[in-house]
Formats: C-alpha cells, structure tokens, sequence
C-alpha cells in the first residue's frame, strides 16, 4: 500500500510538474523559441525605423511603441474629423489604433513567396481536401451535401479551378491597385496609371467616363460575393475577355451559368489568400494581396483618406457607409512604412515621391526571422526551404511551368524556391503553407 501511494505521489507531482511546465512555456513571451540578442536588436531596429518613416511621411500620423516590441500604435492628429460610426454601438471610429509589425513582417514576406490562386493541384494535395476544403468554396444549393459526389464538386469548380498556379511570384515589374475613393476625382492620374505594366481594380468600379481620373488599362479585377453574382455586367466593363476576374469568395450556380451561357470570355479564378486577423479588411486588402504575389513593386490610388477629410465617398456612386477608413488609412500606412506598396492620393500627388526610412532588405529579413519566432510559426529561425511547409506533396509529372515567357525576376523567384510552389494555408493558426516540390526536391528531402 505504501508504494502504492509513493508512486501515486510521484505520479501526481510529475503531472502538476507537467502542467506547470506547459503553462509557464505558454506565459513565456518567446514561447518555444529563443530569440537571441541579434533577433532582438533587428525588432528594436525595424520599430525604430518604422516611426521616423510613419513621421516624415504619414501626413501627420505618428507611430509609437506598444507593450512589446511587435506592438506600435499609429495616432491621428488631434483635429482629424472622424465620420464612420460603429453600426452596433453608434461610436465614432477611433483616433489610435494598435498594429502587429511582427505579423506583418511575417505574413508579407509570405505572401511574396506564394501563390494566391486556387488551383485543382492545392486541393488534391490537402488531406480529405475534395471532401472537406473543396466544399467550403462552393456555393452549395439545397442539393450538394459537402463533396462526397466529387464529380458534382469538380464540375462546379471546374470552370474557374486550373490545374496548376497560372500565375507566378514576380511575373510582373510595376503595378498599380486601384481602389474606389472619391479622392481620384481631385487628381488626374489616368495616364500615371496606364503606365503601369498591370492595373488591379476592384468590383464593379466603371471605367468609361471616367478615365482621365483612373486610367483606362485594367488587367485584374477582384470580385466581393456581390460583384460576383453580377458577373456579367462586370465584364463588359472593359473590353471583353481582357480583364482577369479574381473571386474572393465562392463559385455557385448562378456564376457558372454565366460563364457559359453569357459566355463570360474572361478568365475567372478562385483567390487562395493569407489571413491577416482582425486588421483592416475587404476587397481592397485582398487586391493589395494579390498584387504582392505577383508583381515586383505595388503603387495603390484611391484607397486612403488623408487626415482632415470630410467624408467617405465613391468616385463613381454616393458615399459609402459601412467602411472604416481611418483603421484602413493606418494599416496602409504601415504597409507603406514596412516597403510593401507607395501610396498616392491628391496629398502625394508627385509620381516621384520619395518614401523616407524605408526599411533595409536585410532589416526586413532579420525582422521576419525574429518575428517567425515570437509568432511561433511553422519552420521559425529554420534556413530550410521547406521549413514553412505544413503539407508536402511532390508535383505530377507532365505540369512543369514553362518559364521562357516570363520575365527575369520571375525565373530567379522561381529557381531561388528550387521549383517549389507555395500556398498558404488558409485560416492556419500557425500560417504553414501547402508546398509541391519537384520529385527530386523531394527525394533529396527525406534522404
């Protein structure tokens, strides 16, 4: 009996031991991770940075430090007027507002590396993928019960569900996302923007009538739930058939009859994107997203209103409710500072502006392994490829990418990854990423 209760005791004090380990490495700031003083001085550096860039070129937004060193706060000038009211509470948006530079950092420079189109490659490489994630991006009907008819779910998907990514990281040199803010009407950017050598759009925003302002070339256009029901009239928006159709939400009935009985001559795909929490969402976010797996360099026009502005407004219809621009204006502002897009506006009119502090790419690498760790994500402080890969999968024979189209910057993306397609894992807690390797990748992998 005496032993008995002994080894009840040790059992007991090595499960309390357990746990108290478990919870003390959950209240350990780094978690898992160490970070080392280098970590620590790149996050120092990035964050001292980033406010002397949010001050010499926020138009009066200031940066300041939070509780840690992910944590910086952008405040508004004191006389900003603020319009948008919470619809559940009545409140006026804020004047301050906290962002995450280490989720940024991290998730950015992911975004880079990956592909944002949903292709039939992603789906038959997740586990129960046609079952399960295949069934979440269609607009189901009272007759379709998940994907256990998979051929009912392929050929829903089908029209808009390439085999293999059709587009790839750097295809394109300078870009330019267009948003719908009234502001385009104080400047005349048209001509600005159709040099650009891709034009991303979004929704149903016109072109005709109004293209001294915004331009006349289009090449991607990113569609919401509601723009997508309309598909047809989106189309003849621009001349038909040029404009690639990004849908960030679900394929249904209704968009299939469309494309083949309108026909919609545009090519339509599904977008695969990062999840960036809680910060400044919608259409204009995810064109920002998009834009950045592919092109080198992403200007953006007609999203911010500066400080002072009176209200929210479409260049094209009444003025927008429902929108929060401040938190938006911030959060750009940080993308911005962080070398991810330049921003124009009637304020920053001069296409030649230089933007000031920018962080070094070494900094900007040096912060995203430091931050990789604080975040615990897949494959932190790992210099291994394929460290950020939750699932791996090698690619079918007979689909290598033909790259002698494209442009130079894209062929050395594509040899720096060895030949790897990434793809984030949406909604993945951790962000790891779906990756198809080359056969010999692989094999080399687990020898």
């Amino acid at each position: 009996m005496k032993l008995l209760k002994l080894a009840f005791a040790v059992a007991l004090a090595s499960g309390l031991g357990a746990i108290l380990i478990y919870i003390l490495g959950l209240s350990t700031p780094y978690g898992s991770y160490h970070l080392s003083d280098e970590d620590l001085e790149a996050l120092q550096s990035l964050q001292s940075g980033f406010q002397k860039c949010v001050s010499a070129n926020g138009l009066g937004l200031q940066a300041a430090s939070g509780k840690d060193y992910c944590e910086i706060i952008m405040r508004f000038p004191s006389e900003t007027a603020p319009k948008w009211k919470d619809p559940k509470t009545g409140e006026l948006e804020g004047l301050s507002y906290e962002l995450n530079l280490c989720e940024a950092v991290a998730t950015w420079e992911q975004v880079r590396n990956s592909t944002t189109v949903l292709t039939k490659e992603y789906i038959d490489a997740l586990p129960n993928g046609w079952e399960d994630y295949a069934w979440r991006r269609i607009n189901k009907g009272v007759l379709l019960n998940q994907c256990e008819n998979r051929t009912l779910c392929m050929e829903k998907l089908s029209l808009v569900l390439p085999e293999r990514p059709p587009l790839f990281p750097r295809q394109y040199g300078r870009c330019a996302v267009i948003g719908n803010s009234g502001d385009l009407l104080k400047t005349k950017f048209g001509d600005e923007i159709d040099s650009y050598e891709a034009v991303f759009r979004e929704n149903g925003a016109p072109i005709q009538n109004y293209t001294e302002f915004v331009g006349s070339k289009s090449t991607f256009r990113l569609l919401n739930r509601g723009s997508a029901k309309a598909l047809d009239k989106v189309a003849e928006l621009y001349e038909r058939g040029k404009e690639v159709l990004i849908i960030k939400t679900t394929i249904h009935d209704i968009m299939n009859k469309m494309i083949r009985e309108v026909p919609i001559l545009n090519k339509v795909y599904l977008m695969l994107g990062a999840s960036f929490g809680s910060a400044a969402k919608g259409t204009g976010l995810k064109a920002l997203e998009f834009a950045l797996s592919i092109c080198d360099t992403v200007d953006m026009y007609g999203f911010t209103v500066d400080p002072g502005y009176k209200e929210w407004t479409r260049y094209f219809s009444e003025s927008r409710q429902g929108h929060t621009p401040l938190q938006g204006r911030a959060y750009y502002q940080m993308m911005e500072c962080l070398g991810l897009i330049k921003i124009h506006s009637p304020m920053r009119a001069d296409p030649d502006r230089v933007v000031k502090w920018l962080p070094s790419r070494s900094t900007i690498t040096a912060a995203r392994i430091a931050s990789e760790k604080l975040l615990r994500r897949v494959g932190a402080g790992s210099t291994n490829l394929l460290a950020t890969c939750s699932i791996i999968k090698k690619q079918q024979k007979g689909n290598d990418v033909d790259m002698s189209n494209l442009k130079k910057a894209a062929v050395e993306h594509h040899k720096y990854v060895k030949g790897t397609t990434m793809y984030p894992l949406e909604h993945n807690p951790r962000h790891g990423q779906l990756c198809t390797v080359p056969n010999k990748l692989i094999v080399r992998k687990l020898n």
